[in-house]
């Protein structure tokens, strides 16, 4: 296939880096690091497996709402997206669009993704689609493109897949006893265990947790907290430190409104809660929870903001995580404060990470977070990086500088891909990237100094260090 000169490529040695300072910073300091992805949505079977994918469809489009919400403006059929159509066909459709996502990070994205695993300069149009597909094609049945191979080319050290407490994570262990550079834990994610807003869905989840963690069902409240504890316990001996939560904000009541145990009834025999009362429910569970990371040390994680599953329709044909979800207006600071203080009361706040998808919130996490630091921790309370929608240039550098204005940057713990696709990660060689021209740029206009050695050392510590020294992932931490 013929390709274009380095010299022309569109993604260039200092693609994104404007100027000497930001290059150096990047090419000298960040580059060379390993990553640690300390949330994603990987399936932890296709990297136990070393899995080779049949073609770039399989591995690209499928699952990749963000792919498939740009097909779906420019009138691109179902069919072609998650429909019946071939891998090929839909490759083509991805082709004909990625024209069109000019100025989306799309762009960005799919040709950053093309040069680094693939060493392809052109850029993906219509034309050169059938020859991209079947050169990708060919190369990802070789073993240095197996999902493995795949992680170890971009130099990733950690990845942390996203794990229900139903999960046996034998995939993990078996991993695990395996040579490799890479390591792979399980993140605690628990949403089921609070998402009472179905009864008939929430009581199947309780008798499979309850079998799961003690052989019996879950009448109680006082039940369904023993049996979360056993699940904790258990993925802890399988090398988990951090826990992952998915909501569209935290809640807090003062004093027992409601009775848990009437309302864990209520909803064994298919009663649907009120909406206040599902807010309770979550409350109480999530403060226990959230009591018990502190217990083992752990890392918590609160994504907040999205709102899921708009499209009543498309849900009932596609299911969730298909594309119809948006940023959510929903109000934060008070219960969010709130939250965390009464964990803090009782010294039971463990490190946390904040994460808000709409914009609005930035300054609102940011200085949330400077509430509950302390105990000589470095960074405990974390805003996290742009999530989502924000995982762009432009949600990223207003992440960073919100983050500088009003806390310290120097402690933040970096970028992660929260993705499905294992071609995802030079999503970290963009964050690092925008990290290091903003600073690049701070420095040509005078506002920061150039002390080359210690610049240097904030930028690896961004990129790197302080996720390292953050969330505990050791090997030895694995006992069975």
């Amino acid at each position: 296939m013929q390709t274009l000169d380095k010299k022309q490529a569109f993604i260039a040695e200092d693609f994104l880096l404007e100027n000497k300072y930001s290059q150096h910073l990047y090419h000298t300091y960040a580059k060379g690091l390993p990553i640690i992805d300390y949330h994603n949505h990987l399936p932890p079977n296709e990297i136990n497996s070393d899995k080779n994918f049949e073609n770039i469809s399989k591995i690209w489009l499928a699952g990749d709402h963000y792919k498939w919400r740009a097909m779906r403006t420019l009138g691109v059929p179902e069919k072609y997206i998650t429909g019946d159509a071939s891998d090929e066909e839909k490759f083509q459709k991805w082709a004909d669009t990625v024209p069109y996502t000019l100025r989306n990070p799309l762009f960005h994205w799919t040709h950053l993704e093309l040069q680094r695993y693939f060493g392809i300069d052109e850029l993906l149009t219509s034309k050169n689609a059938s020859a991209i597909f079947n050169q990708t094609s060919e190369m990802l049945q070789g073993s240095d493109f197996s999902t493995c191979s795949l992680l170890n080319k971009m130099n990733v050290e950690v990845v942390c897949s996203t794990d229900s407490p139903t999960d046996t994570l034998n995939e993990h262990v078996s991993f695990s006893k395996k040579e490799n550079d890479l390591q792979m834990y399980p993140a605690f994610r628990p949403d089921k265990a609070y998402a009472v807003e179905d009864p008939k869905a929430y009581g199947k989840y309780l008798a499979e947790l309850g079998e799961l963690a003690n052989g019996q069902g879950i009448a109680n409240f006082e039940e369904l907290i023993q049996a979360l504890q056993i699940r904790v316990n258990y993925f802890h001996d399988r090398g988990c430190r951090v826990s992952d939560h998915g909501l569209e904000q935290l809640y807090y009541f003062e004093g027992e409104p409601y009775n848990m145990d009437v309302l864990i009834h209520d909803l064994r025999y298919g009663n649907t809660l009120t909406k206040e009362m599902a807010e309770f429910f979550k409350f109480k569970v999530l403060v226990e929870l959230s009591k018990m990371y502190h217990s083992k040390g752990w890392v918590q994680q609160f994504h907040l903001g999205a709102l899921r599953n708009t499209n009543e329709r498309m849900l009932s044909v596609l299911g969730p995580d298909t594309g119809y979800d948006s940023i959510g207006d929903f109000d934060q600071a008070s219960a969010l404060s709130k939250y965390l203080n009464k964990l803090e009361s009782s010294d039971q706040l463990s490190k946390t990470v904040l994460y808000n998808l709409n914009p609005r919130d930035n300054e609102v996490f940011a200085t949330m977070i400077g509430n509950y630091n302390g105990g000589g921790i470095k960074g405990k309370v974390q805003f996290g990086s742009g999530w989502w929608y924000l995982d762009q240039k432009d949600g990223m550098e207003r992440q960073i500088n919100t983050l500088s204005n009003m806390g310290l940057v120097s402690c933040f713990i970096g970028m992660l891909t929260d993705s499905r696709s294992f071609l995802s990660f030079p999503r970290h060689e963009y964050f690092r990237r925008i990290l290091c021209n903003l600073f690049g740029n701070d420095v040509k206009n005078g506002e920061l100094p150039w002390d080359e050695a210690w610049l240097g050392k904030i930028i690896q510590d961004i990129c790197y260090y302080n996720a390292k020294n953050y969330f505990d992932f050791d090997p030895k931490n694995i006992i069975v």
